[in-house]
């Protein structure tokens, strides 16, 4: 908590209740449905909360904004957004039931309304988002290709709506394709732990 607090010094005494509360849930889910790496479980804040807030430092939605977190596993980076955007609306969306099954029990026990869980395929999803999230599901042309149609074309943000992940490793293949259009940020620019150096968000508009 430290951390985040160090980050972002202006989190309410709620929202501090509520990122508290995420590592016994965690790891009490963990423990039945395998939605983190057991050896990874103890490194909740950095590797995963901390991890999803980069797009917080990377943009403030607006309120009112809907945002699609795609592949979401466990609840990342959609959990952690949901709580430090409480006026934004956040879906979910999982293809493996048992995993969206975790997002949505953690978020009701912190009381998060904000949030909304589908257990179903991009494909599948018909409705329309300023935003798409994600956090390293699948090569990004692969994303942009199931998950264009689900761009809204109302313009609410500071930034075009489009897609914002968060990747690691070598991207030049992936980006290749979007090199005009696609910003990369290292997340070492705004985080300081070793984990980050080698951690990137790409940000791709779409409208």
């Amino acid at each position: 908590m430290k951390s985040l607090e160090t980050y972002f010094p202006s989190l309410t005494e709620k929202q501090k209740q509520q990122f508290e509360a995420l590592p016994d849930l965690y790891s009490d889910w963990n423990a039945k449905i395998n939605v983190i790496s057991r050896k990874d479980i103890h490194n909740l804040y950095p590797h995963h909360v901390l991890h999803s807030l980069a797009i917080a430092r990377y943009i403030r939605f607006t309120p009112g904004s809907t945002i699609m977190d795609v592949g979401t596993g466990g609840g990342f980076p959609g959990i952690p957004l949901a709580i430090f955007f409480p006026e934004v609306q956040f879906v979910l969306l999982d293809s493996i039931g048992k995993k969206v099954k975790v997002a949505k029990e953690i978020s009701e026990t912190i009381g998060l309304k904000n949030v909304e869980t589908v257990h179903a395929r991009v494909e599948e999803e018909k409705r329309k988002y300023h935003f798409i999230v994600s956090r390293a599901v699948m090569p990004l042309p692969e994303l942009v290709r199931i998950s264009r149609k689900n761009i809204s074309r109302e313009q609410i943000n500071a930034l075009p709506n489009g897609i914002i992940c968060l990747k690691g490793g070598d991207l030049s293949a992936e980006l290749h394709p979007y090199r005009k259009a696609a910003e990369l940020v290292s997340l070492s620019d705004y985080f300081s732990e070793p984990f980050f150096q080698t951690k990137k968000l790409v940000y791709l508009p779409l409208s």
